[in-house]
């Protein structure tokens, strides 16, 4: 039987925060959670902008990866009551999304979370005003670069869809004055690293297989 163990309280409410909220952007999200070491666990969603989000914790999860339905891992973490639970049964067929395998970072720069929130803000008006036939967002906004950060030798674009999900998932605190959000990428990936998780999008679309 799968077994999810977090010592703190602290981090089992943070990670509750997390689940909960990316059920409300998704009713059947999975959640996959590995894990990182011998005491972290890091779980995984795929949100609707198709951008990841990730938030880690102390603890552990055996197996070591596993995917689970993101209303049975909130449930567990809701009625568990202690640090040890069961997350639910494998569900590892519903999880379709790649993760990042490099972890050679580059840090490119820093953002004020108060612009990212104002950017996050405003967009989510247009996407009101212009939403689609499913009450989505249109694609050309989610996929329009509202920043441009450079730092060494990368220079990467930070689409709308990625504040989106940043906000949608509660990843900051726009009252916090002069919190940042960091910005790392690898070569095909990018990174925003705030207060309470990160997401991440590839900066490059794989190339189809040809037959």
């Amino acid at each position: 039987m799968p077994e999810l163990r977090i010592p703190d309280p602290a981090d089992r409410e943070t990670l509750s925060a997390f689940v909960a909220r990316a059920v409300r952007l998704d009713g059947t999200t999975a959640v996959r959670l590995r894990r990182r070491g011998d005491d972290v666990v890091e779980a995984w969603t795929a949100t609707p902008f198709e951008v990841l989000a990730t938030r880690a914790v102390a603890g552990t999860v055996t197996p070591a990866d596993i995917t689970v339905s993101g209303n049975e891992l909130l449930a567990a973490l809701a009625v568990a009551g202690g640090e040890v639970m069961d997350p639910g049964p494998a569900r590892d067929l519903l999880w379709h999304a790649e993760l990042p395998v490099s972890d050679r970072w580059q840090r490119v720069d820093e953002l004020p979370v108060d612009v990212v929130s104002d950017l996050a803000d405003r967009g989510v008006a247009l996407a009101r005003d212009n939403a689609g036939p499913h009450g989505t967002p249109p694609a050309s906004l989610m996929d329009q670069a509202v920043l441009t950060v450079s730092g060494g030798d990368l220079e990467v674009k930070v689409q709308m869809r990625c504040l989106f999900a940043l906000s949608g998932m509660g990843l900051f605190d726009s009252s916090i004055d002069g919190d940042v959000i960091r910005v790392t990428a690898t070569d095909s990936w990018l990174r925003l690293d705030a207060r309470y998780g990160a997401v991440l999008k590839r900066r490059q679309a794989l190339l189809p297989l040809l037959f």
